[in-house]
Protein backbone atom coordinates (compact mmCIF):
# COMPACT_ATOMS: atom_id res chain seq x y z
CA UNK A 1 0.00 0.00 0.00
CA UNK A 2 2.78 2.31 0.58
CA UNK A 3 4.47 1.71 -2.44
CA UNK A 4 0.96 2.63 -4.42
CA UNK A 5 0.98 5.56 -2.08
CA UNK A 6 4.64 6.65 -3.24
CA UNK A 7 4.13 6.00 -6.95
CA UNK A 8 0.81 8.25 -7.15
CA UNK A 9 2.61 11.12 -5.53
CA UNK A 10 5.32 10.34 -7.72
CA UNK A 11 3.32 11.04 -11.20
CA UNK A 12 1.50 13.92 -9.27
CA UNK A 13 4.75 16.01 -9.08
CA UNK A 14 5.77 15.31 -12.72
CA UNK A 15 5.15 19.07 -14.14
CA UNK A 16 3.76 20.34 -17.73
CA UNK A 17 7.77 20.81 -18.59
CA UNK A 18 8.73 17.49 -17.90
CA UNK A 19 5.72 15.83 -19.85
CA UNK A 20 6.60 17.87 -22.81
CA UNK A 21 10.47 17.20 -23.00
CA UNK A 22 9.36 13.40 -22.29
CA UNK A 23 6.96 13.75 -25.78
CA UNK A 24 9.80 15.68 -27.46
CA UNK A 25 12.44 13.06 -26.66
CA UNK A 26 10.47 9.96 -27.79
CA UNK A 27 9.29 11.83 -30.48
CA UNK A 28 13.09 12.63 -31.73
CA UNK A 29 14.02 9.00 -31.32
CA UNK A 30 11.27 7.23 -33.90
CA UNK A 31 8.18 8.83 -35.48
CA UNK A 32 9.25 12.39 -35.16
CA UNK A 33 12.77 11.62 -36.65
CA UNK A 34 10.78 9.69 -39.22
CA UNK A 35 8.95 12.56 -39.93
CA UNK A 36 11.61 15.19 -40.42
CA UNK A 37 13.54 12.69 -42.27
CA UNK A 38 10.02 12.26 -44.66
CA UNK A 39 9.66 16.25 -45.51
CA UNK A 40 13.42 16.22 -46.25
CA UNK A 41 12.89 12.81 -48.75
CA UNK A 42 9.62 14.75 -50.17
CA UNK A 43 11.31 18.05 -50.86
CA UNK A 44 14.47 15.98 -52.34
CA UNK A 45 12.14 14.11 -54.89
CA UNK A 46 9.94 16.80 -55.83
CA UNK A 47 12.39 19.26 -56.99
CA UNK A 48 14.51 16.56 -58.83
CA UNK A 49 11.78 14.79 -60.98
CA UNK A 50 7.93 14.67 -61.38
CA UNK A 51 6.55 12.48 -58.65
CA UNK A 52 4.87 10.35 -61.24
CA UNK A 53 8.32 9.39 -62.18
CA UNK A 54 9.68 7.99 -59.28
CA UNK A 55 9.40 4.94 -57.04
CA UNK A 56 9.52 4.57 -53.89
CA UNK A 57 11.27 1.63 -52.68
CA UNK A 58 10.14 -0.18 -48.93
CA UNK A 59 11.61 -3.20 -47.37
CA UNK A 60 15.19 -3.20 -49.02
CA UNK A 61 18.04 -5.58 -48.40
CA UNK A 62 20.42 -4.70 -46.20
CA UNK A 63 23.20 -6.51 -47.37
CA UNK A 64 23.93 -9.00 -50.28
CA UNK A 65 24.78 -11.95 -48.13
CA UNK A 66 21.91 -13.73 -47.60
CA UNK A 67 22.20 -14.22 -43.82
CA UNK A 68 23.80 -11.08 -42.88
CA UNK A 69 20.68 -9.90 -44.32
CA UNK A 70 18.48 -11.74 -42.62
CA UNK A 71 20.31 -10.43 -39.43
CA UNK A 72 20.19 -6.89 -40.64
CA UNK A 73 16.77 -6.93 -41.42
CA UNK A 74 15.59 -8.68 -37.50
CA UNK A 75 18.10 -6.41 -35.73
CA UNK A 76 16.12 -3.40 -37.70
CA UNK A 77 13.07 -4.49 -36.36
CA UNK A 78 14.36 -5.22 -32.74
CA UNK A 79 15.94 -2.02 -32.18
CA UNK A 80 12.90 -0.07 -33.74
CA UNK A 81 10.79 -1.14 -30.74
CA UNK A 82 13.06 0.02 -28.07
CA UNK A 83 11.59 3.72 -28.59
CA UNK A 84 7.77 1.76 -27.49
CA UNK A 85 9.86 0.34 -24.79
CA UNK A 86 11.12 3.45 -23.31
CA UNK A 87 7.20 5.39 -23.99
CA UNK A 88 5.86 2.55 -21.44
CA UNK A 89 8.25 3.12 -19.10
CA UNK A 90 8.07 6.61 -18.95
CA UNK A 91 4.42 6.94 -19.31
CA UNK A 92 3.90 4.73 -16.64
CA UNK A 93 7.15 6.69 -14.46
CA UNK A 94 5.27 9.94 -15.29
CA UNK A 95 1.73 9.40 -15.54
CA UNK A 96 0.74 6.13 -13.76
CA UNK A 97 -0.68 4.66 -16.69
CA UNK A 98 0.02 0.84 -17.54
CA UNK A 99 0.06 -0.97 -20.83
CA UNK A 100 -3.76 -2.63 -19.96
CA UNK A 101 -4.87 0.86 -19.15
CA UNK A 102 -4.28 2.20 -22.86
CA UNK A 103 -5.82 -1.23 -23.93
CA UNK A 104 -2.32 -2.98 -25.24
CA UNK A 105 -3.15 -6.17 -23.70
CA UNK A 106 -4.85 -9.40 -24.94
CA UNK A 107 -7.35 -9.18 -22.48
CA UNK A 108 -10.35 -9.11 -25.14
CA UNK A 109 -9.25 -10.83 -28.14
CA UNK A 110 -12.38 -11.47 -29.90
CA UNK A 111 -13.61 -7.82 -30.17
CA UNK A 112 -10.57 -6.32 -30.49
CA UNK A 113 -10.03 -8.98 -33.76
CA UNK A 114 -13.04 -7.94 -35.01
CA UNK A 115 -12.98 -4.40 -35.04
CA UNK A 116 -9.28 -4.27 -35.82
CA UNK A 117 -10.51 -6.89 -39.02
CA UNK A 118 -13.22 -4.10 -39.92
CA UNK A 119 -10.79 -1.00 -39.50
CA UNK A 120 -8.53 -2.77 -42.04
CA UNK A 121 -11.28 -3.27 -44.54
CA UNK A 122 -12.35 0.55 -44.73
CA UNK A 123 -9.09 1.54 -44.43
CA UNK A 124 -8.07 -0.61 -47.04
CA UNK A 125 -10.12 -0.10 -49.25
CA UNK A 126 -9.91 4.21 -49.15
CA UNK A 127 -5.77 3.62 -49.07
CA UNK A 128 -6.26 1.99 -52.21
CA UNK A 129 -8.42 4.53 -53.61
CA UNK A 130 -6.05 7.20 -52.62
CA UNK A 131 -3.11 5.67 -53.95
CA UNK A 132 -4.72 5.44 -57.06
CA UNK A 133 -5.76 8.62 -57.40
CA UNK A 134 -2.75 10.69 -56.35
CA UNK A 135 -1.59 8.43 -59.22
CA UNK A 136 -3.65 9.74 -61.44
CA UNK A 137 -3.12 13.33 -60.41
CA UNK A 138 0.76 12.80 -60.44
CA UNK A 139 1.36 13.30 -56.66
CA UNK A 140 1.96 10.20 -55.59
CA UNK A 141 5.17 8.00 -56.55
CA UNK A 142 4.62 4.59 -57.15
CA UNK A 143 5.12 2.31 -54.30
CA UNK A 144 7.69 -0.59 -54.56
CA UNK A 145 7.18 -2.01 -50.92
CA UNK A 146 8.59 -6.00 -50.70
CA UNK A 147 12.54 -6.27 -52.14
CA UNK A 148 13.90 -8.71 -50.06
CA UNK A 149 15.64 -11.42 -51.95
CA UNK A 150 13.37 -15.03 -52.59
CA UNK A 151 14.90 -16.51 -49.42
CA UNK A 152 12.92 -18.84 -47.36
CA UNK A 153 12.62 -15.56 -44.75
CA UNK A 154 11.52 -13.00 -47.09
CA UNK A 155 7.85 -13.28 -45.98
CA UNK A 156 8.24 -13.77 -42.36
CA UNK A 157 10.71 -10.73 -42.11
CA UNK A 158 8.18 -9.01 -44.15
CA UNK A 159 5.49 -10.18 -41.52
CA UNK A 160 7.83 -8.91 -38.67
CA UNK A 161 8.17 -5.66 -40.06
CA UNK A 162 4.41 -5.09 -40.62
CA UNK A 163 3.90 -5.97 -36.75
CA UNK A 164 6.98 -4.04 -36.14
CA UNK A 165 5.81 -0.95 -37.78
CA UNK A 166 1.90 -1.37 -36.28
CA UNK A 167 3.09 -1.60 -32.75
CA UNK A 168 5.25 1.32 -33.13
CA UNK A 169 3.11 4.00 -35.13
CA UNK A 170 0.33 2.79 -32.88
CA UNK A 171 1.59 2.46 -29.49
CA UNK A 172 3.17 6.21 -30.19
CA UNK A 173 0.58 7.67 -31.52
CA UNK A 174 -2.26 6.85 -29.82
CA UNK A 175 -1.38 5.08 -26.65
CA UNK A 176 1.62 7.40 -24.94
CA UNK A 177 0.84 11.00 -27.02
CA UNK A 178 -2.86 10.42 -25.79
CA UNK A 179 -2.02 9.75 -22.59
CA UNK A 180 0.38 13.30 -22.09
CA UNK A 181 -1.89 15.70 -24.39
CA UNK A 182 -4.74 14.73 -21.85
CA UNK A 183 -2.18 15.08 -18.70
CA UNK A 184 -0.89 18.54 -20.47
CA UNK A 185 -4.92 19.12 -20.33
CA UNK A 186 -5.06 20.02 -24.35
CA UNK A 187 -8.79 19.53 -26.25
CA UNK A 188 -9.98 15.81 -27.45
CA UNK A 189 -9.70 17.24 -31.48
CA UNK A 190 -6.54 19.13 -31.04
CA UNK A 191 -4.88 15.69 -29.81
CA UNK A 192 -6.14 13.82 -32.43
CA UNK A 193 -5.53 16.26 -35.18
CA UNK A 194 -2.26 16.64 -34.21
CA UNK A 195 -1.06 12.80 -33.47
CA UNK A 196 -3.02 12.54 -37.31
CA UNK A 197 -0.77 15.33 -38.89
CA UNK A 198 2.36 13.64 -37.66
CA UNK A 199 1.15 10.23 -38.81
CA UNK A 200 1.05 11.69 -42.44
CA UNK A 201 4.33 13.50 -42.28
CA UNK A 202 6.08 10.52 -41.94
CA UNK A 203 4.59 9.17 -44.72
CA UNK A 204 5.39 12.03 -47.23
CA UNK A 205 8.76 10.31 -48.37
CA UNK A 206 5.99 8.41 -50.57
CA UNK A 207 4.01 11.67 -52.10
CA UNK A 208 1.22 13.73 -51.29
CA UNK A 209 -1.41 10.81 -51.71
CA UNK A 210 -0.46 8.98 -49.08
CA UNK A 211 0.65 11.30 -46.71
CA UNK A 212 -3.60 12.85 -46.84
CA UNK A 213 -4.67 9.04 -46.96
CA UNK A 214 -2.66 8.43 -43.48
CA UNK A 215 -3.85 11.93 -41.76
CA UNK A 216 -7.43 10.32 -42.74
CA UNK A 217 -6.37 7.33 -41.11
CA UNK A 218 -4.87 8.98 -38.27
CA UNK A 219 -8.51 10.84 -37.52
CA UNK A 220 -10.32 8.34 -37.60
CA UNK A 221 -7.98 5.69 -35.74
CA UNK A 222 -7.94 9.20 -33.12
CA UNK A 223 -11.50 8.52 -32.78
CA UNK A 224 -11.44 5.00 -32.48
CA UNK A 225 -9.06 4.76 -29.75
CA UNK A 226 -11.09 7.97 -28.00
CA UNK A 227 -14.03 6.24 -28.19
CA UNK A 228 -13.00 2.66 -26.82
CA UNK A 229 -9.72 3.36 -24.83
CA UNK A 230 -7.91 0.40 -26.37
CA UNK A 231 -4.84 0.22 -28.59
CA UNK A 232 -4.62 -3.06 -29.33
CA UNK A 233 -7.71 -3.11 -32.46
CA UNK A 234 -5.61 -0.08 -34.34
CA UNK A 235 -2.47 -2.20 -33.79
CA UNK A 236 -4.51 -4.91 -35.45
CA UNK A 237 -5.72 -3.15 -37.85
CA UNK A 238 -2.58 -1.57 -39.07
CA UNK A 239 -0.55 -5.07 -39.09
CA UNK A 240 -3.03 -6.48 -41.43
CA UNK A 241 -2.63 -3.28 -43.57
CA UNK A 242 1.38 -3.22 -43.67
CA UNK A 243 1.00 -7.44 -43.70
CA UNK A 244 -0.95 -7.46 -47.34
CA UNK A 245 0.71 -4.08 -48.37
CA UNK A 246 4.28 -6.22 -47.92
CA UNK A 247 3.49 -9.88 -48.69
CA UNK A 248 0.46 -8.86 -51.24
CA UNK A 249 2.42 -6.73 -53.46
CA UNK A 250 3.97 -9.48 -54.97
CA UNK A 251 1.37 -11.49 -55.43
CA UNK A 252 -1.00 -8.53 -56.46
CA UNK A 253 1.03 -5.94 -57.32
CA UNK A 254 1.62 -5.78 -61.18
CA UNK A 255 -2.26 -6.96 -61.43
CA UNK A 256 -3.87 -4.15 -59.78
CA UNK A 257 -1.42 -1.29 -60.59
CA UNK A 258 0.66 -0.89 -57.16
CA UNK A 259 3.73 -0.11 -58.38
CA UNK A 260 3.53 0.53 -62.13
Amino acid sequence: MIKDVNAQTSTQTVDRRTLKIEIALVMALCLGQSAVYSIISFADKVTKAPLSEQTTSMNNPLSTREYFDLAYQLLDIVFALVPVLLALYLMKRSTGTTVSMIGFDLRKPGRDTLLGAGLFLAMGLGTLGVYAAGRALGITTALSTANLGDYWWSVPVLMLSAARHAVLEEVIMLGFLFTYVRKLKLGLWTTILASALIRGSYHLYQGIGPMIGNVVMGVVFGWIYHRYGRVMPLVIAHFLLDAIGFVGYLLLGPAIGIGA
